[in-house]
């Protein structure tokens, strides 16, 4: 209840989804107490209903896997991708080397509920129906906020006071858009989306292992793509993905009583894979609209405070990166609190960890998405003004050698090294599928097949396979695939990966930051 709000609190976290209840719980699970005010009741509408794999260890880490499992959301065993119409769809298999890497499309409502009660569960005082109005700052340190005062949905007002605060308060932002004011947009990925909802579609590969996989279409005019996510019990989310301008024009030369809903059905004419794949199926007669821009921080955390998924960054939904972001932003957030807490480093290595970590995984993402959008726009696309170059360098050390070349020690990004990147990271999507991978093992060295092998460049690549073509797009696919995969990967980003000299310690009772061992 609203008028139970306490007066103060060691921990405030604004914002009760996925980044919200990631925090919390970790939080007090360490036995910290932790207030969490939510605005909306759950459970409540949200559209990003496509998981990665990466999901599930921070789930378990939280204690809310299995809740996730038992709830019987519809399981994604991968995701088929074609971005070029006079090619066959590529495909990422999520289980080909585990069944239990399956992730789930899940209805937001039901998933986002499920860790909010559970962040309950583990301690976290949850309010819903709490707005926080205003955040009030320290007199001895005007950047370290101390109070919030907060309104309910029945009229009641209050203030709280705390010691910390995590702002995971969604696109609203209210650190980096009230007081902060340092978000950024990213101008080459200024886009909409438009989505609805269908009963009664086919799906994907029936009788494969591939069987429902969710689908992803680049549109045959080269202004967007479209996503085909099966949410079980018949029902499928297809959305369309545009660039702001091209949206436009073609709305303006519509008319009619319901302009969004024929665009969108216009839309839906330019992927006649999403078309096959929806057949007979009924339309449940409402088209949602969103904003689809892209945009960033200069920094994520201050004193005494830490900004969470898209209350600092959001990038282009293609990777279906959402969650995992913020479970990512909400993991760093929980372990550099704690570790300013309990003396493991100081504050400023804590808000320098934090910034570094959420501003790496963004930019990484970021890099690949746009090298993806250069396929579905066949054009090149400007992201130099767009890149902030530390995070790039900090995003990119692991395959800088190769896109760089071993001779070249500039350290400055430059525009080349940037389309390099991208001309990399595009294979990971690579139009391949596991039948070409299983032809292609047959007659080249299985090494280089090898998940654990080094990575390629591509002109090693373009040497090996010669004149076989099959064999030169499976091998980009497999090495740009180490490079992206390891974006989301648990072990090397949450028990390794090192920023200032930090590394997150994932331990029950102990987490926070440790400092790197040093080899003398």
């Amino acid at each position: 209840m609203s008028q139970n709000i306490p007066a103060s609190t060691d921990i405030l976290v604004i914002g009760g989804g996925p980044g919200g209840s990631f925090a919390a719980a970790a939080l007090a699970r360490e036995g910290f107490k932790v207030t969490l005010l939510e605005q909306e009741h759950f459970p409540r509408y949200h559209i990003g209903e496509s998981m990665l794999p990466s999901c599930r260890p921070f789930l378990r880490f939280i204690g809310a896997e299995q809740k996730i499992i038992d709830f019987g959301f519809c399981v994604k065993v991968g995701a088929a991708l074609k971005f070029n119409q006079t090619k066959r769809e590529g495909y990422s298999d999520f289980t080909e080397e585990d069944v239990n890497k399956g992730v789930w499309n899940v209805t937001r409502a039901n998933f986002d509920e499920i860790l909010l009660r559970n962040a309950s569960e583990n301690g976290v005082r949850v309010h819903e129906g709490i707005s926080v109005k205003t955040i009030e700052f320290s007199l001895d340190n005007p950047k370290q906020p101390v109070s919030a005062t907060w309104k309910s949905d029945t009229g009641i007002a209050g203030v709280v006071k705390f010691k910390w605060l995590v702002d995971a308060s969604g696109r609203n932002g209210i650190m980096s858009t009230k007081y902060l004011k340092n978000r950024k947009f990213n101008h080459a990925l200024r886009n909409v989306a438009m989505w609805g909802y269908w009963s009664g579609a086919g799906m994907y590969a029936p009788g494969t292992r591939r069987e429902n996989a969710t689908w992803l279409e680049a549109l045959t005019d080269e202004t967007g793509w479209a996503w085909f996510i099966p949410l079980g019990n018949t029902t499928v989310s297809v959305g369309i993905v545009m660039k702001e301008d091209a949206s436009r024009v073609k709305k303006s030369a519509l008319s009619g009583a319901d302009i969004s809903t024929q665009h969108y059905h216009d839309q839906l004419r330019l992927v006649p894979g999403v078309v096959r794949l929806l057949g007979s199926a009924t339309f449940h007669g409402e088209v949602q609209t969103a904003a689809d821009y892209s945009y960033s921080a200069t920094d994520y955390a201050g004193p005494n405070y830490r900004i969470v998924g898209d209350a600092g960054a959001f990038i282009d939904p293609m990777f279906s990166s959402g969650v995992h972001l913020a479970f990512s932003g909400g993991l760093s957030a929980a372990s550099t609190i704690a570790a300013s807490i309990r003396g493991q480093c100081t504050e400023d290595d804590a808000i320098r960890f934090h910034t570094e970590k959420t501003g790496t995984s963004y930019t990484r993402y970021q890099v690949v998405v746009l090298g993806t959008y250069r396929q579905i726009y066949s054009q090149s696309v400007p992201v130099l003004c767009d890149i902030d170059e530390d995070n790039f360098d900090r995003a990119f050390d692991f395959i800088r050698p190769i896109i760089q070349g071993a001779v070249d020690t500039d350290p400055t990004v430059t525009e080349k090294m940037l389309q390099a990147t991208m001309d990399f990271c595009e294979h990971a999507l690579g139009l391949t599928d596991p039948e070409q991978h299983d032809e292609v093992a047959k007659r080249v060295d299985p090494s280089l097949m090898a998940e654990d092998g080094p990575i390629l460049a591509p002109k090693d690549v373009a040497a090996i396979a010669g004149d076989d073509t099959e064999a030169a797009e499976v091998l980009l696919r497999i090495n740009s695939r180490k490079a992206v995969e390891s974006l989301v990967e648990w072990q090397p980003n949450f028990r390794g990966e090192t920023f200032n000299g930090f590394s997150i310690w994932l331990e029950r009772g102990n987490l926070g930051l440790r400092r790197a061992s040093v080899d003398v």
